[in-house]
């Protein structure tokens, strides 16, 4: 069985440090736009205030864009299944977008030196 961890790579460093430039982007992104998203469910179903109606298709469409960045960085690192798994679903839990951005960050740059 071969260790995925330690696989070579299958990009080059400037490759690996612009996808992880964009990973780091959406990620922040995301998790913005998933806290403004609980933001819109206390006001819609606490106050029943629908001033924000169009923040649910954003973040949608915002974590779309943010799934392919991750599995962009993902490919050129070579992480294993789970990694990646875990790495997409932070994207729909409040604050673990930032949290897990900043572990995959520290991992790519210590891996890549960059």
């Amino acid at each position: 069985m071969t260790d995925t961890s330690t696989s070579k790579p299958t990009a080059s460093t400037a490759s690996v440090k612009n996808a992880l430039v964009r990973y780091r982007v959406l990620a922040w992104v995301t998790g913005l736009w998933l806290l403004l998203l609980v933001v819109e469910l206390i006001l819609k179903y606490g106050f029943d205030v629908d001033a924000l109606d169009f923040v649910p298709i954003v973040h949608g469409w915002v974590y779309f864009v943010y799934l392919i960045m991750a599995v962009d960085l993902a490919i050129k690192v070579r992480w294993p299944a789970g990694k990646i798994v875990w790495t997409a679903l932070a994207g729909t839990i409040p604050f673990l977008s930032f949290v897990i951005e900043h572990q995959r960050t520290r991992e790519v740059k210590a891996q890549f030196g960059i």
